[in-house]
């Protein structure tokens, strides 16, 4: 291709990108104004393109007292030997500059797969937005220190597994500026529903197509990235069909809604927001994006996430992180104990084996579907409490079950034994030997009474052997369901779960 042909397609890329409204705030850009109302664009907010980086270079003395992305790394590795007992310490891939994506999983029995709901946490998706990286670590540190101490921390170190990625974006936090070493906004790089230029894999960040990969391997029930700029936790969808500023919700609305206000009332003061109602915003109310990681999470992974705007100021000082921790530490461990506090959880398993299914769980009204895991054959169905539901659990092969379900301020537990379909044409067994009634040869022997006397006592001894094997199979299926079920007990209180 010649120099004309090359300048014409990067033309041709410029304009089609120049569609994307990339309105900012926190989730974009910079602040004119914190008296203008979020829907005022025309005097509240800039507008920034996706690949346009002109920010201001941060004062070193603002920049003091974060650690460093290899101080970070030290103190991952040192806290993964100091809590081994409950934790387990793993990359999920490099940045573009080679730097290890760090993740800390914590759990009661780290590393091993369980039929528990899985949540995690990402900080620093944006390089200049550095207060998520710090949170986490001090999670994680509180989490093992207060464990078998404090009555919270035991429910999420034994109930949950949990995932800290402090830094998505390692390269963003070293030049201190938003976007990767290749100066990409990360949250406009995952595949968009409304932009098929997103699914361009050729054309992703190594840092997303980190996540992408990480959520192939984990059965995540929930998640939440960490941001700065604002106050206030914001929901899917972050963009619209028509592009235009307006509340778009997504089939789980009222769900989302349900996390969003779980943080934001646990949090100092985030719920008291006189410009975010409740402290919780719908993201394409508030102004669209594409390519952002909660939808696609939503969309593609299976798993809720919400985005978390932590810190009115983007990259406050150091001697500002004690109270940050402490407005949010509360929101931050309440949001990890609602996936068992809440919702619906179970397990889906086969009538005829006894063995789990990773069957599709839906709930009547709602377009979307979770699905159990292949392994435990467990699923966690995040719904708004307070509320009826029809629940519905499906697999090829097998017979659809459902029943209706009352949620209250606690979750429900309920597993589903799916029965194989029956087929509707059976072929005719083709008979044996003969009836010894007429038309053939029996030989003589088959008319005595004696004969049929023996057959008769044959035949009753069938039967009653066969009744026996049948009733002992019913014990040992009867027997593995329920031990099967008696792991569900643990998710809410030990209440017994209902079987369908």
């Amino acid at each position: 291709m010649d120099s004309t042909g090359r300048i014409s397609v990067s033309v041709f890329v410029f304009a089609l990108l120049s569609f994307f409204p990339f309105n900012a705030v926190a989730r974009g850009g910079d602040r004119i104004s914190s008296l203008s109302g979020p829907m005022n664009r025309s005097k509240g907010f800039l507008t920034r393109h996706l690949f346009e980086a002109k920010e201001p270079p941060l004062r070193e003395e603002i920049t003091q007292g974060y650690m460093s992305n290899f101080e970070m790394e030290k103190s991952i590795k040192e806290f993964g030997k100091r809590c081994a007992n409950i934790s387990y310490v793993y990359s999920i891939g490099e940045s573009v500059q080679g730097f290890p994506l760090w993740v800390i999983e914590i759990s009661d029995k780290p590393g091993k797969k369980e039929p528990e709901p899985s949540f995690k946490y990402i900080g620093n998706v944006h390089g200049d937005e550095p207060v998520g990286r710090e949170l986490l670590m001090r999670l994680a540190n509180w989490l093992c220190d207060s464990y078998m101490k404090d009555p919270l921390a035991n429910l999420i170190v034994e109930k949950v597994h949990l995932h800290l990625l402090p830094s998505m974006n390692p390269d963003g936090f070293a030049l201190r500026r938003r976007g990767n070493a290749n100066n990409v906004d990360l949250n406009r790089d995952f595949p968009d529903q409304f932009f098929p230029i997103n699914d361009v894999e050729s054309m992703r960040q190594p840092e997303t197509i980190a996540i992408m990969n990480w959520l192939k391997k984990e059965h995540f029930t929930a998640s939440a990235s960490l941001h700065g700029g604002a106050l206030v936790a914001n929901y899917p969808w972050d963009g619209s069909q028509d592009k235009r500023n307006k509340y778009y919700a997504c089939p789980d609305d009222a769900a989302f809604q349900f996390m969003a206000t779980v943080y934001s009332r646990s949090h100092y003061n985030m719920s008291l927001s006189k410009e975010f109602p409740g402290g919780i915003i719908n993201g394409a109310f508030w102004y669209p994006i594409y390519g952002g990681m909660q939808d696609w999470n939503y969309i593609h992974g299976g798993c809720f996430e919400i985005t978390l705007e932590i810190s009115d100021i983007k990259w406050p000082k150091a001697k500002e992180l004690d109270v940050l921790w402490e407005h949010n530490r509360m929101s931050m461990l309440t949001l990890i104990a609602s996936l068992v506090k809440a919702g619906v959880h179970g397990r889906v398993f086969s009538g005829e084996t006894g063995f789990p299914l990773p069957a599709s769980v839906i709930v009547e009204g709602i377009n979307y579907t979770v699905r159990a895991s292949s392994i435990y054959g467990d699923y966690h169905r995040i719904l708004a409490p307070r509320g009826s539901y029809k629940v519905i659990a499906s697999m090829p092969g097998y017979q659809t079950k459902s029943t209706q379900i009352q949620i209250g301020d606690e979750g429900v537990n309920l597993d589903f034994i799916l029965n194989p379909e029956e087929s509707i044409n059976k072929e005719a067994k083709p008979k044996k030997g003969c009836d010894c009634n007429c038309n053939c040869n029996c030989e003589g022997i088959g008319n005595t009474k004696l004969l049929q006397f023996f057959k008769r006592i044959h035949m009753e001894l069938y039967i009653f052997a066969f009744l026996i094997l049948l009733f002992l199979c019913f014990l040992f299926k009867r027997k593995s369901i329920l031990k099967f079920s008696r792991h569900n007990r643990q998710y809410i209180g030990g209440k017994r779960s209902t079987v369908v």
